[in-house]
């Protein structure tokens, strides 16, 4: 699992080194590029591509985050989480039903993960919502375990909507500004990430104070 988390941190840092270097070169206008991303952009149907896409993806536990980058920098902050919330939702709720048709030995490798055990002592709102809006939390597994736990469906669908347009907002403002402006020095603004870090402390915070509550 650490190799394979490597390898991928290993070629995102050479994609991003590549890119750098075309750029750098003139062979590559990030500029140019974009703008002609966003001329398709315009077009209605691209949203629904774009949210039927990640809902396939989710479902089967595949990259479906990866969409991030591809709504955020086409569209304004409100219409990329709009894209990035409906289909991480439809994706998850895609998820939480075909868990009953998983294998015994993906079934056993999602019970030892964090996210199960979490939500097997706590399945609740605020576990689901505090896992949502968690930076980098993995998705897939909260999709799969709440599946496999029966977790209260109105609970989960709330908890998606809410901490995936929240996460995805701020996340959205940052990469459309950045690709707007072709810096990277809005990623240093803590007014923007700061709201983020707080909030998920704060709902990380209200998990564990409930949980010492209910053991007690």
């Amino acid at each position: 699992m650490i190799q394979r988390h490597r390898t991928r941190l290993l070629l995102v840092a050479l994609l991003i080194t590549l890119g750098l270097y075309l750029e750098i070169a003139g062979w590559f206008d990030a500029a140019q590029v974009l703008n002609f991303a966003r001329g398709y952009a315009q077009h209605w149907w691209l949203i629904l591509i774009l949210i039927a896409a990640q809902t396939v993806l989710f479902t089967f536990a595949l990259a479906g985050s990866l969409f991030l980058w591809i709504a955020a920098p086409l569209y304004p902050p409100p219409v990329a989480t709009f894209i990035l919330a409906a289909g991480g939702t439809l994706g998850g709720l895609g998820a939480y039903f075909f868990s009953e048709f998983l294998t015994v030995d993906w079934k056993q490798r999602i019970e030892s993960s964090r996210s199960y055990k979490l939500l097997h002592a706590q399945d609740n709102f605020f576990t689901l919502f505090a896992m949502r809006v968690f930076p980098a939390f993995p998705h897939s597994l909260v999709n799969y375990s709440a599946g496999i736990l029966n977790a209260r469906l109105s609970h989960f669908i709330v908890a998606a909507i809410l901490g995936i347009s929240i996460k995805s907002y701020v996340y959205c403002r940052v990469i459309y500004s950045a690709a707007s402006s072709l810096s990277v020095d809005v990623l240093l603004d803590v007014w923007i990430l700061g709201p983020l870090v707080l909030l998920s402390a704060m709902s990380a915070g209200a998990v564990y104070v409930n949980y010492r509550r209910t053991s007690s």
